[in-house]
């Protein structure tokens, strides 16, 4: 991840917002129209070695025994899971995988891509 490309917690507000979800509790909705391939944001917190609530693990093609996990410190901890969704990450930048909506909730696929 570049740093250029990490959006701080206040610029992620221009793209997404946290609100009450239809799917579970709290989610995550686009503030603007999203285009399909379009970056929404980095899952930015500290490094964990524990599973846990809002924990993101990323697992290197190369890497799949030794997963990389954050425990989410901004706005991108509340993604919730649907099927289908319209976002995935790659690494800890997620992006759009379809166009988005103002006021959508963007979800993903807990279970990775297939």
């Amino acid at each position: 991840m570049s740093d250029e490309k990490r959006l701080s917690d206040h610029q992620l507000t221009t793209v997404v917002y946290a609100a009450n979800s239809a799917i579970h509790g709290t989610g995550i909705f686009a503030s603007r129209d999203i285009e399909k391939g379009e970056y929404i944001g980095t899952f930015a917190g500290p490094e964990t070695h524990s599973d846990g609530a809002y924990v993101l693990w990323v697992y290197e093609s190369d890497e799949e025994s030794n997963p990389v996990g954050r425990s989410g410190g901004n706005l991108l901890r509340y993604l919730n899971h649907a099927s289908p969704y319209n976002a995935q990450f790659d690494g800890f930048d997620l992006y759009a995988t379809r166009s988005i909506s103002c006021d959508v909730e963007i979800t993903i696929d807990y279970c990775g891509p297939s």
